[in-house]
């Protein structure tokens, strides 16, 4: 009898293929010119549709090579994939062959097609004689089928220099149905003094560079076994290229800022497991997009980067600022805009999710001795903001959710449509996740909450600590847990819930 891989096992990435019997590949294996094991960089699905799914690799025998290009030789490799419909790969529902370039980084997209909806599915891919290891991803439902349940999980900035990435780890022990990445999947900067695990190369200025620190980030068994897990939704914010970066305009002048967030961008791309239709063109890459998972749940992902004006105050947190009120300052561009809300007005789903990267609700913050608000988030673009939440309250939507990223702390408010003002209509919820690692172990003290929330009554949780979100969303709640980790300074942490909180069925109400 052949061994079998056991579910829990490939979640946690700790088997590779070798004891799998080989019976979708044909053909004997054949060691080519490759000396090394290329699958060094595990594997990734993303993109879920109804009939199919994108699956990923990316050859990198030598992953923190200085070319970027992972010690793969200058030419084209042929790599074979297969999908099963069992862990154990005894029901092969597809089977194919693939090209991994020299141009792409050896990056391999498979846009699966003609597989049945919301059906578990496994993979895996062979090149030069290697295996890789198997990934578990699933298909979302029909259209129009009945709503039924979800298990979602959210994360965002995962700083390799800051922290271990234990709580990638304890989110693929979840085995989510879907995962969301809201940003910064990985940091620019070069190696740091004092940090927890050092950053390979100068601080990524070149494609070469950001490809480099792409394969380090993808080397740690954590994060391969998240994406090992399940199907990911991916987003960018600013570390991605840049800190703070908006449109065109960098936080600092620099030389040649265009061919950097060209570079960036592609190597983006090539390390995602994104459709060609996101394929970079001409340093322009179209990331905002609707993924639908049946009748239950829309999700809306945005990107608040690309398209922004720059910050709207030098002097950051200001609360007289005159930029914020403009009404022509956006973070999303008009037509990202205008795309959203068209979306709102056609809505059908049960829920509707936008996966985005910076805090939406109003905040008022304490940082000296004058209140203000921070201008990187939608606090700095106040008009932006109103004509979503106006957009919201005036259209089909039922149950509107912001999922947030970016700050490096949980936190949960309740949306109005004027923000910040409880008697207008209260129109949304906002869940925000922490951090994976950025901001190292951090901290709950009674201190923060009591700085925080009085002056802030529509926000009901505030934590310091690392994790994610996990939610479980069904036709009559949605639930979220707030995951956290004790520390991450060092690798194993436990995880536990920090908070729960329920928002029901046509009522945007954190209960």
């Amino acid at each position: 009898m052949s061994p079998k891989l056991s579910r829990r096992a490939a979640l946690k990435g700790a088997v590779g293929l070798a004891a799998v019997p080989l019976l979708g590949f044909t053909g004997e294996p054949r060691r080519g010119v490759v000396a090394a094991d290329p699958f060094t960089l595990g594997v990734a699905s993303g993109e879920p549709s109804p009939d199919g799914v994108v699956i990923w690799t990316r050859l990198a025998p030598r992953p923190l090579a200085d070319d970027g290009l992972g010690g793969m030789p200058a030419r084209v490799v042929d790599v074979e994939w297969e999908v099963a419909g069992d862990e154990t790969f005894t029901r092969i529902e597809q089977r194919g062959r693939s090209v991994a370039t020299p141009e792409s980084a050896h990056s391999v997209h498979v846009e699966v097609a003609g597989l049945r909806p919301g059906g578990e599915y496994f993979y895996r891919f062979r090149a030069e004689g290697y295996l890789s290891p198997a990934g578990r991803t699933r298909t979302a439902p029909a259209t129009d089928a009945p709503a039924s349940s979800l298990t979602m999980c959210f994360a965002s900035c995962s700083n390799f220099e800051q922290g271990w990435f234990t709580a990638y780890r304890r989110l693929a022990e979840e085995e989510p149905d879907l995962v969301l990445h809201l940003g910064d999947y990985q940091y620019e900067y070069a190696a740091r003094e004092h940090a927890v695990r050092r950053h390979v190369g100068p601080e990524t200025v070149t494609l070469a560079n950001y490809r480099q620190r792409y394969a380090q980030y993808k080397t740690d068994p954590d994060l391969q076994a998240a994406h090992a897990a399940a199907p990911w939704l991916v987003v960018w914010d600013d570390h991605e290229l840049d800190n703070n970066w908006a449109d065109e305009v960098p936080e600092e002048p620099q030389p040649d800022y265009s061919a950097r967030r060209a570079a960036a961008l592609q190597a983006y791309y090539e390390n995602m497991p994104l459709r060609s239709s996101a394929m970079p063109r001409g340093g322009e890459m179209r990331l905002f997009r609707r993924v639908e998972w049946g009748a239950l749940a829309t999700f809306h992902m945005l990107d608040t980067r690309q398209y922004r004006s720059d910050q709207a105050c030098d002097d950051q947190y200001r609360s007289d600022c005159p930029a914020r009120l403009d009404p022509f300052r956006t973070l999303t561009g008009q037509a990202q805009e205008q795309w959203l809300l068209n979306g709102f007005q056609q809505s059908r789903a049960r829920w509707d999710l936008l996966g985005q990267q910076v805090f939406f609700s109003q905040l008022d913050l304490t940082p000296g001795p004058g209140r203000g608000f921070n201008p990187d988030a939608w606090d700095g673009y106040v008009a932006n903001r109103d004509r979503i939440t106006t957009g919201i309250a005036n259209s089909p939507v039922r149950n509107a959710v912001l999922l947030t990223g970016d700050v490096h702390a949980h936190w949960a408010a309740e949306v109005y449509e004027r923000a910040g003002d409880p008697l207008s209509r209260r129109v949304a919820t906002e869940l925000v996740t922490t951090s994976i690692s950025s901001g190292g172990d951090g901290s709950d003290t009674r201190a923060d909450v009591d700085e925080i929330l009085p002056d802030n009554p529509h926000i009901r949780y505030f934590s310091n600590r690392r994790g994610y979100v996990r939610t479980r969303i069904t036709p009559d709640e949605l639930r979220a847990d707030f995951r956290t980790v004790p520390y991450v300074t060092s690798p194993g942490a436990p995880v536990q819930v920090g908070a729960s909180f329920r928002i029901p069925d046509r009522l945007p109400q954190l209960l």
